[in-house]
This record gives structure tokens, sequence and C-alpha cells, in this order.
């Protein structure tokens, strides 16, 4: 394992004894007294052409999902998604993303969540300096257990249906904290670190919670909720994993966690339509095409920050991945098509020029690898 620097102004990876070489990372560190000019990347288009356009968007307040899709409702919210005051939120971004990392209620969390980024994109809201809690607070229900002991797609409590849907709000729900942890946790590092940084991942946190609100709107309609069967804690151990280093975190959780829901969404889509689940499965596709935008955001901050510590994006992804995955490797079906459209190219994950094979055996229980999308 890379061994932390603490005495950075980033904290990034140090090679440790027996560790990978300094010339296939980099050691280099951002002392305290550094001052960084960053590349004015958040200006360009970066390697997805939409990204631009998405930075400049209104805050997407199609909160509910109505007959033919996402839709505003007539006052301006979902009926389903409460509404927040910003008066009784802090006067800080980090602040209310630290206040939505504390809130249990998955729906409170979701306009919590609403109304900061809404605040920060009018300007009424300083980015601020928080401390990010060690965990999120969680509700009572689902139960968290090891990944091995999450029951199969076959001895599920859930139908089918409701069995993926479930599974789909687990990972949403850990995407909004994701998020809100990054710019919690990284707060301290402006202006070394861009405004546009922090501005990128509120943003993040405010789609991630329209898509856990659509979710947890759909599951109701079935007659099901959140908690109705157990999940697992894997996303957010990978939190825990890079929380002392933006560089493992960006490569971590965007550019592999965000990722898998671009293989994997247009595959979960086909079997809910399978199951006669058509309005589910829109809802999978809609968030699969927004999760682009999602995956280019973590792909040109990891390799703008690289290109600042003078490291090799492709060769550094491919060590934190050695590091961080299972087995060290990313394991197949991927959609190359949309990984390179959002600038991550299949020379990054492969290994050695090759794509590891699928596992073609049936899965067993919890083998699922904690990824977005995983039926």
């Amino acid at each position: 394992r890379a061994r932390v620097s603490r005495d950075s102004r980033f904290l990034v990876s140090v090679p440790s004894g027996g560790g990978v070489a300094p010339a296939a990372v980099g050691s280099q560190a951002i002392s305290r007294g550094d001052v960084v000019d960053f590349p004015q990347i958040p200006k360009l288009e970066g390697p997805w052409t939409g990204l631009s356009r998405y930075r400049q968007l209104p805050q997407d307040l199609r909160w509910k999902w109505g007959d033919k899709g996402p839709e505003e409702d007539a006052e301006g919210c979902s009926s389903y998604v409460p509404r927040v005051c910003m008066s009784t939120m802090p006067g800080t971004l980090a602040a209310c993303g630290r206040e939505v990392l504390l809130t249990k209620d998955p729906l409170l969390k979701c306009a919590k969540s609403h109304s900061a980024f809404a605040a920060f994109a009018l300007g009424k809201l300083p980015l601020g300096v928080a401390a990010a809690p060690e965990r999120p607070s969680r509700p009572d229900k689902p139960e968290l257990l090891p990944q091995k002991e999450i029951p199969a797609f076959d001895q599920s409590p859930l139908p089918a249906e409701a069995h993926m849907l479930h599974n789909l709000a687990h990972v949403e729900l850990n995407a909004i904290d994701l998020a809100w942890d990054t710019v919690v946790r990284y707060s301290h590092l402006y202006p070394s670190l861009p405004m546009d940084f922090f501005s990128d991942f509120a943003r993040i946190a405010d789609d991630e919670s329209r898509h856990l609100g659509w979710c947890l709107q759909r599951l109701h309609e079935l007659g099901h909720s959140y908690g109705d069967m157990p999940a697992h804690n894997v996303l957010w151990e990978g939190a825990q994993a890079t929380s002392q280093d933006i560089v493992a975190r960006l490569a971590l959780v965007p550019c592999v966690q965000e990722a898998r829901g671009l293989d994997a969404g247009a595959r979960l889509a086909d079997r809910l339509t399978g199951h006669g689940d058509v309005r589910t499965a829109a809802i999978v596709l809609r968030i699969a095409e927004e999760e682009k935008a999602h995956v280019a955001v973590g792909v040109t901050w990891f390799t703008s920050i690289c290109g600042v510590l003078d490291r090799n994006p492709e060769s550094s992804f491919q060590q934190y991945v050695a590091d961080l995955c299972p087995g060290g490797i990313l394991r197949g079906p991927f959609n190359h098509g949309a990984r390179a459209e959002v600038g991550l190219q299949k020379s990054w994950y492969s290994t050695v020029g090759e794509e590891p094979p699928p596992r073609k055996q049936k899965r067993k229980r919890g083998s699922n690898g904690g990824g977005r999308f995983t039926p």
C-alpha cells in the first residue's frame, strides 16, 4: 500500500518501502508553502464535449419522475422530496455539506442537498471550511452487512425489479455522501484547489440527490421502501481508503465507481424491461446518461492534478487500481465507447493492453464488486 504524506498541502501518496517506484506514480508533494497555479480546466471543454455545457446549467429542479420522465411540479419541486428552508442550514457550502452527511433520513438528505447547491449556485453561500465526519449518518435500515452476506438476486426478500431498484437507491445514497465528503474534506485546500472543483462536486451531489429521489419515489410506487433488504458498505469503505489522498479519491470514486454506471446501466435497464418494468428501466437509463458528466469531471480533475504533480495520469490510475481495487484490476464487461467519450481511455483500465475477461459463472452471494448499478 502507498504511504500517505501528511506534511503536504495536497495529501498525496508517497511510495513506501517495497511500493511502486516514483517513476511509476511520482512522489512529488505540494508543500504548505507552495502556491499552486492550476490550469484553467473548468473554462475548457475537457475530454467530454458536454462538460462546459454541464457546468453552466442552472439547477435541475425535475425532482419528480412523471409519466413521461423527470418533471418539475407546479410548486417547483417534487412532492415526494420535502422542501428545506435555507435559513435552517449553515452559512457555508462546506458546513452545509457536513450537515447533509450527518442527516440520517434519505429524503431529508436529498432536500438539504438540493437547498445547499441552490444557494451556492446563486452566490449566496461562500465555500468556507468544515471538518468531514468519519462516516455519514445512516437510517436504522437497511442493515449493513459484509458484502458476502448480501442476499443474491435469486434469494432476495424483494421481487426482482424492487431488488434491483433498492440496490441502485443504496448506490445513489452513497453517491450523495461521497460527493459532499469530497467538498467538505478538501475544503481547506482552497484556494490552491480552485473554486470550480468544489462547484463541480456540489453539482454532482445535487444530481445524485435527484437520482435518489427518483429511486425512492419508484420504490414507493412498487410498494416497498429503502431498507427492506440488507445492503453493504463497500462504497463508503472506498471513501475511507482515500480520505487522505485527493488523487486516490478522484481515481476511485468518479473514475472507478461512477464509471461502472456507464458499463452497467443499459444492461440493468434491459433486465428490468425483461421483468416488465419499463418505468424503472427508464429511470436507470436516465441516471446512466447523467453519470457521463460525473465521470468526465473526475477524469478532468484527476488529469489536472496529476499534471501539477508531474505524474503520468495513466500509470497513476493503474497504480491506484492495483492498490485499492479487489485483485488489483477492474473486471469487465466495459462500455468502452461511453468511457472513451468522457476521457477514460481503455489503456487506463486494461491489463497489459488486454481487458480481463468477465467471469461467466453464476454470481455467488456478495460477489458483485461494489460497483454502481450492480443487481
